[in-house]
């Protein structure tokens, strides 16, 4: 007979060998895994358009792949790319065109501003003291807060960089996991089979869902709250309205959102005395800011058939839980807890014959 207290022994030991090498591999591979999680996330997402590249190139896989990979580079490294070298070259621009606004000082506040309750007079009093001031008043207020500006962009080169690479990283991953595609889902499928049977499975599969849906609503709407968003500065004649439609795009692709453009170009028009345009562009703000609170979960909904609020919670709670990527593992996670835990109540409730005895 044999002795349980062996058998136990064993038992333990196996466990904590199989944790020791998941745990040793994950560490090894974790500078990768960030990127890895980026490149399964954009490879399921975008999976429909490699079949579709690869059904009109003489059904070559590795020319769709060759143009997948071109087309990631160009919306994740080349924009990125770009930019820092935009900046880079109209720096001094920039520059003198802060020093020529401070230089005019600032311009009367308009009338109805100290008619706003609670906060008009105080506003009022804080900017005429600001005017009296001129323009060495200004530069004095200014100054200090420039230089901590100026410090945090220097501080944050080293993170665009690793930024950078890490972008290159997810793009050289997903290429090599769109040429292996298939058998990538056929082990995926099978070791959820193997854990769960069919509902495994399923859940393998509603993870796929999830995840073309949360792209889906993620990318269409930050299009949507761009081309919005830039129809409204064109409209108030902000200058280098494209530009500015550029960026907001890509603040609302890695969910910061238009308002850091949208309110500071409000605030310049208040500046040049235009205050019924300022006030459009306010409001204007206001809607485009709050577009996505709505969009983004009824697009999500559309690829991946699940309760909105869950979706909701699933891309605010993922965002804030594990950052940029967690607005695709947030509702992938929420979405399997989800089928899983609805298919075992459907199985343990009994049937309509029996329960109506």
């Amino acid at each position: 007979m044999t002795d349980p207290r062996s058998d136990l022994a064993k038992i333990t030991f196996g466990v904590l060998s199989i944790v020791l090498l998941i745990g040793s591999s994950l560490w090894i591979l974790r500078p990768f895994l960030g990127a890895t999680i980026w490149a399964v996330m954009v490879v399921v997402a975008t999976w429909p358009a490699l079949l579709w590249f690869e059904a009109r190139l003489w059904r070559r896989r590795s020319l769709a792949v060759l143009v997948m990979v071109l087309i990631l580079l160009l919306l994740f490294v080349l924009p990125l790319t770009l930019a820092i070298s935009t900046i880079a070259a109209n720096a001094d621009e920039v520059a003198d065109w802060f020093r020529l606004q401070i230089s005019q000082g600032p311009p009367q506040l308009p009338g109805w501003v100290g008619g706003l309750p609670f906060i008009g007079p105080k506003l009022t009093l804080a900017w005429d003291e600001l005017v009296a001031s001129g323009v060495a008043g200004v530069e004095a207020k200014v100054t200090p807060y420039a230089k901590q500006v100026t410090g945090w962009l220097f501080s944050q080169a080293g993170v665009v960089g690793a930024l950078t690479l890490q972008f290159l990283l997810t793009v050289v991953i997903a290429g090599v996991m769109y040429a292996q595609g298939e058998t990538a889902a056929a082990e995926a499928l099978r070791f959820g089979r193997r854990l769960g049977g069919p509902r495994g499975e399923g859940a393998v599969v509603l993870a796929g869902k999830a995840i073309r849906g949360v792209a889906l609503g993620v990318g269409v709407t930050a299009i949507v709250q761009a081309v919005v968003g830039g129809i409204g500065l064109a409209i108030a004649g902000v200058p280098f309205a494209a530009l500015l439609t550029a960026v907001m795009f890509m603040l609302c692709i890695i969910q910061i959102g238009p308002t850091l453009v949208l309110a500071p170009a409000a605030i310049w028009v208040f500046w040049h005395g235009s205050t019924g345009w300022g006030i459009f562009l306010g409001v204007w703000t206001l809607i485009v800011g709050t577009m996505d609170n709505f969009l983004r979960p009824m697009l999500i909904k559309r690829g991946a058939d699940l309760p909105l609020l869950l979706i909701f919670a699933g891309v605010i709670g993922g965002l804030l839980g594990f950052g940029l990527v967690g607005i695709f593992v947030g509702p992938v996670m929420l979405a399997v807890s989800y089928t899983l835990i609805d298919a075992w109540l459907a199985d343990a409730d009994p049937p309509d014959s029996e329960a109506g005895r």
